[in-house]
């Protein structure tokens, strides 16, 4: 059984461009709506109650536009409502987690370094994540405000985010950690500058990749599955920001010059 309703997928921004990659990596027959909130960009900053309420207004939009399934692609609205959004609506919904089960397999020296929003690093769901996996690690917690804004204006390169950047990691470096988790969907735009200043010893992930393994892996339990040989997957952007502006940081960071974004304010 096949289905050919597209996969919704939001951000606070355009963070989670780095997990639709991924989908359409392993997804060529999807078709893929996605939804940057940018005009409420960063979540990081907002409360619990703030982001349940955007999440759950994009997710009805979403659902609306025929989504089969959601993919929250960003850890802080999935710390804040994740189990939220599965009690509201009746649709397989994927989220994202810091990567802290692989990072505890993968370290040698048994020290952990996570960046994240405030919101992710502080809750109970990241919390319970260390209290089921980092038994006998240490886990380094460092929040990186300014870090998403800066992914959001499209300003990977400039020496204004090297510079937090290295601010960030000093106190990860001086602890000697050998693996680093990104724990936010913006990161990984940064993964060259990150690896760059840590060195080739020091470990960096994420879960992208794995979540897109997953997004896969429901769809064919719930049978949902694109049929692969009808058709090749189209990609829909919308944008509660400036479309203009938005679509010029997306084509960027998606490496194409024809995407349009449309902008629906929710």
């Amino acid at each position: 059984m096949t289905n050919p309703k597209p996969i919704g997928i939001f951000d606070s921004g355009v963070g989670g461009l780095s997990v639709l990659k991924e989908i359409r990596n392993l997804s060529s027959a999807e078709d893929l709506i996605y939804y940057a909130d940018s005009a409420h960009c960063p979540y990081g900053f907002r409360s619990t109650e703030e982001i349940r309420s955007r999440i759950i207004q994009i997710t009805r939009f979403l659902l609306e536009n025929n989504a089969k399934m959601i993919v929250a692609a960003c850890n802080t609205a999935s710390i804040a409502g994740l189990d939220f959004l599965r009690r509201m609506f009746n649709i397989p919904i994927v989220g994202m987690e810091p990567a802290i089960k692989p990072a505890v397999t993968l370290t040698k020296n048994g020290k952990v370094g996570v960046l994240a929003t405030g919101v992710t690093i502080s809750g109970e769901k990241f919390n319970s994540l260390l209290d089921r996996y980092a038994n006998g690690i240490e886990v380094f917690k460092v929040a990186c405000p300014g870090l998403v804004e800066q992914v959001e204006q499209g300003l990977i390169n400039e020496p204004r985010t090297k510079a937090m950047l290295k601010v960030f990691l000093k106190p990860l470096i001086e602890a000697g950690v050998d693996t680093i988790v990104l724990g936010c969907t913006h990161y990984p735009f940064l993964r060259h500058q990150v690896e760059a200043i840590v060195g080739p010893s020091v470990q960096v992930i994420d879960t992208g990749n794995a979540v897109a393994r997953r997004v896969v892996q429901v769809l064919s339990e719930e049978g949902l599955l694109s049929d692969v040989s009808s058709k090749k997957g189209q990609e829909q952007f919308y944008t509660s920001g400036e479309p203009e502006y938005v679509e010029k940081v997306i084509n960027n960071l998606w490496g194409k010059n024809s995407i349009e974004v449309k902008k629906i304010a929710l």
